[in-house]
Protein backbone atom coordinates (compact mmCIF):
# COMPACT_ATOMS: atom_id res chain seq x y z
CA UNK A 1 0.00 0.00 0.00
CA UNK A 2 1.44 3.38 -0.96
CA UNK A 3 0.68 6.78 0.21
CA UNK A 4 1.12 8.34 -3.50
CA UNK A 5 -2.45 10.44 -2.59
CA UNK A 6 -0.73 12.03 1.12
CA UNK A 7 -2.58 11.89 4.42
CA UNK A 8 -5.34 11.70 5.69
CA UNK A 9 -6.92 14.07 8.42
CA UNK A 10 -8.93 12.15 11.39
CA UNK A 11 -10.61 14.38 13.67
CA UNK A 12 -12.21 13.12 16.91
CA UNK A 13 -14.65 15.89 17.87
CA UNK A 14 -15.34 16.70 21.44
CA UNK A 15 -14.52 19.38 23.78
CA UNK A 16 -11.65 20.18 26.00
CA UNK A 17 -10.56 19.79 29.47
CA UNK A 18 -10.44 16.78 32.01
CA UNK A 19 -14.96 17.31 33.13
CA UNK A 20 -16.07 16.37 29.75
CA UNK A 21 -13.68 13.27 29.27
CA UNK A 22 -15.85 10.56 29.66
CA UNK A 23 -18.74 12.34 27.86
CA UNK A 24 -20.75 10.98 25.42
CA UNK A 25 -20.22 14.14 23.43
CA UNK A 26 -16.39 13.43 23.67
CA UNK A 27 -16.18 9.96 22.06
CA UNK A 28 -14.92 11.29 19.24
CA UNK A 29 -11.30 11.68 21.52
CA UNK A 30 -11.64 8.36 22.76
CA UNK A 31 -11.32 6.91 19.27
CA UNK A 32 -8.95 9.18 18.14
CA UNK A 33 -7.02 8.75 21.35
CA UNK A 34 -7.44 4.86 20.42
CA UNK A 35 -5.89 5.10 17.16
CA UNK A 36 -2.55 7.33 18.36
CA UNK A 37 -1.62 3.91 20.28
CA UNK A 38 -1.86 1.71 17.29
CA UNK A 39 0.07 3.89 15.51
CA UNK A 40 2.37 4.31 18.26
CA UNK A 41 1.90 8.02 17.87
CA UNK A 42 1.62 10.89 20.89
CA UNK A 43 -0.40 13.62 20.88
CA UNK A 44 1.10 17.32 21.33
CA UNK A 45 0.11 20.40 20.83
CA UNK A 46 0.28 21.99 17.33
CA UNK A 47 2.00 24.95 16.44
CA UNK A 48 -0.18 26.41 13.32
CA UNK A 49 -3.93 24.66 14.74
CA UNK A 50 -5.17 24.59 18.29
CA UNK A 51 -5.43 21.43 18.43
CA UNK A 52 -3.39 18.31 20.07
CA UNK A 53 -1.97 16.25 17.19
CA UNK A 54 -0.22 12.91 16.56
CA UNK A 55 1.02 11.09 13.28
CA UNK A 56 1.94 7.90 12.00
CA UNK A 57 1.40 5.32 9.63
CA UNK A 58 -1.20 2.11 9.41
CA UNK A 59 0.99 -0.65 9.07
CA UNK A 60 4.76 -0.68 7.53
CA UNK A 61 4.59 1.89 4.59
CA UNK A 62 0.90 2.07 4.88
CA UNK A 63 -0.92 5.06 4.52
CA UNK A 64 -0.21 8.28 6.99
CA UNK A 65 -2.95 9.26 9.19
CA UNK A 66 -2.65 12.85 11.14
CA UNK A 67 -5.35 12.29 14.05
CA UNK A 68 -6.35 15.75 15.61
CA UNK A 69 -8.53 16.89 18.88
CA UNK A 70 -9.29 20.14 18.56
CA UNK A 71 -8.75 22.23 21.90
CA UNK A 72 -11.50 24.72 21.00
CA UNK A 73 -14.65 23.80 21.83
CA UNK A 74 -17.33 21.40 19.70
CA UNK A 75 -19.07 24.28 18.25
CA UNK A 76 -15.80 25.99 16.76
CA UNK A 77 -13.71 22.75 15.55
CA UNK A 78 -13.79 24.00 12.29
CA UNK A 79 -10.70 26.81 12.48
CA UNK A 80 -8.31 24.04 13.70
CA UNK A 81 -9.32 21.24 11.23
CA UNK A 82 -8.89 24.10 8.39
CA UNK A 83 -5.46 25.28 9.43
CA UNK A 84 -3.98 21.55 9.94
CA UNK A 85 -5.53 20.82 6.72
CA UNK A 86 -3.91 23.33 4.84
CA UNK A 87 -0.85 22.81 6.57
CA UNK A 88 -0.81 18.80 5.66
CA UNK A 89 -2.19 19.99 2.25
CA UNK A 90 -5.15 17.32 2.91
CA UNK A 91 -8.41 17.97 0.36
CA UNK A 92 -11.54 17.31 2.48
CA UNK A 93 -12.59 14.16 0.85
CA UNK A 94 -9.72 12.75 2.91
CA UNK A 95 -10.91 14.34 6.19
CA UNK A 96 -12.89 12.01 7.98
CA UNK A 97 -14.80 13.49 11.08
CA UNK A 98 -15.44 10.75 14.14
CA UNK A 99 -18.60 12.05 16.21
CA UNK A 100 -21.42 11.22 18.42
CA UNK A 101 -25.01 10.66 17.13
CA UNK A 102 -27.81 10.92 18.86
CA UNK A 103 -30.10 9.88 15.86
CA UNK A 104 -28.51 5.95 15.53
CA UNK A 105 -29.33 3.70 18.66
CA UNK A 106 -26.03 3.41 21.19
CA UNK A 107 -23.50 1.23 19.89
CA UNK A 108 -24.33 1.07 16.60
CA UNK A 109 -21.66 2.69 13.85
CA UNK A 110 -22.25 4.17 10.71
CA UNK A 111 -20.33 5.79 8.16
CA UNK A 112 -21.26 8.12 5.27
CA UNK A 113 -19.60 10.82 2.88
CA UNK A 114 -21.30 14.18 2.90
CA UNK A 115 -24.86 15.03 3.98
CA UNK A 116 -26.67 17.27 6.53
CA UNK A 117 -25.11 18.04 10.35
CA UNK A 118 -28.06 16.56 12.18
CA UNK A 119 -27.66 19.29 14.20
CA UNK A 120 -23.98 18.38 15.84
CA UNK A 121 -22.50 21.53 16.49
CA UNK A 122 -19.11 20.25 15.46
CA UNK A 123 -19.76 19.19 11.84
CA UNK A 124 -21.67 22.26 11.64
CA UNK A 125 -18.46 24.28 12.21
CA UNK A 126 -16.52 21.90 10.05
CA UNK A 127 -18.61 22.50 7.04
CA UNK A 128 -18.82 26.08 7.42
CA UNK A 129 -15.52 26.06 8.19
CA UNK A 130 -14.00 23.93 5.03
CA UNK A 131 -16.54 24.91 2.79
CA UNK A 132 -18.13 22.05 1.85
CA UNK A 133 -19.72 18.49 3.65
CA UNK A 134 -18.04 16.26 0.78
CA UNK A 135 -15.92 14.85 3.62
CA UNK A 136 -16.55 11.31 5.48
CA UNK A 137 -18.06 11.10 8.80
CA UNK A 138 -17.92 8.18 11.11
CA UNK A 139 -20.90 7.91 13.40
CA UNK A 140 -21.11 6.68 16.72
CA UNK A 141 -24.16 5.76 18.15
CA UNK A 142 -25.72 7.32 21.05
CA UNK A 143 -28.93 6.98 21.40
CA UNK A 144 -31.86 9.54 22.17
CA UNK A 145 -31.97 10.96 25.76
CA UNK A 146 -34.01 8.94 28.09
CA UNK A 147 -37.90 10.34 28.98
CA UNK A 148 -37.76 14.34 28.64
CA UNK A 149 -33.54 14.53 28.73
CA UNK A 150 -32.72 17.59 26.70
CA UNK A 151 -30.59 16.94 23.91
CA UNK A 152 -28.17 18.87 24.98
CA UNK A 153 -27.37 17.75 28.27
CA UNK A 154 -27.35 14.08 27.51
CA UNK A 155 -24.44 14.54 25.11
CA UNK A 156 -22.94 16.29 28.01
CA UNK A 157 -23.06 13.83 30.60
CA UNK A 158 -21.13 10.81 30.38
CA UNK A 159 -22.34 7.71 29.38
CA UNK A 160 -23.93 5.08 31.99
CA UNK A 161 -22.24 2.57 34.00
CA UNK A 162 -24.33 -0.19 31.35
CA UNK A 163 -22.84 1.66 28.61
CA UNK A 164 -19.59 1.68 29.89
CA UNK A 165 -19.44 -2.12 29.98
CA UNK A 166 -19.34 -1.87 26.43
CA UNK A 167 -17.91 1.30 25.38
CA UNK A 168 -13.96 0.04 25.38
CA UNK A 169 -15.12 -2.35 22.59
CA UNK A 170 -17.09 -0.23 21.02
CA UNK A 171 -14.52 2.25 20.80
CA UNK A 172 -12.20 -0.31 19.45
CA UNK A 173 -14.30 -1.27 16.71
CA UNK A 174 -15.01 2.80 15.46
CA UNK A 175 -11.37 2.81 15.05
CA UNK A 176 -11.23 -0.72 12.57
CA UNK A 177 -14.04 1.52 11.04
CA UNK A 178 -11.53 4.63 10.65
CA UNK A 179 -8.93 2.19 9.54
CA UNK A 180 -11.26 0.64 6.93
CA UNK A 181 -12.23 3.74 5.75
CA UNK A 182 -8.73 4.83 4.70
CA UNK A 183 -7.66 1.16 3.48
CA UNK A 184 -10.75 -0.18 1.51
CA UNK A 185 -12.84 2.85 0.91
CA UNK A 186 -16.42 4.38 2.13
CA UNK A 187 -18.47 1.83 0.46
CA UNK A 188 -17.18 -1.27 1.08
CA UNK A 189 -16.50 0.10 4.87
CA UNK A 190 -20.40 0.33 4.85
CA UNK A 191 -20.73 -3.23 3.04
CA UNK A 192 -18.53 -4.43 6.34
CA UNK A 193 -19.45 -2.68 9.23
CA UNK A 194 -23.17 -1.33 8.68
CA UNK A 195 -25.08 -4.92 9.68
CA UNK A 196 -25.30 -4.02 13.29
Amino acid sequence: MTDEAGPWLVVGLGNPGREYAGNRHNVGFMVAELLAGRLGGKFGRHKRAVAEVAEGRLGFGGPKLVLMKPLTYMNLSGGPVVALAQFHKIPPGRVIAVHDELDIPYGQLRVKCGGGEGGHNGLRSMSKSLGTKDYVRVRFGIGRPPGRQDPADFVLSDFSAVERKELEFLVDRAADVVESVVTRGVEPTQNLYHGG
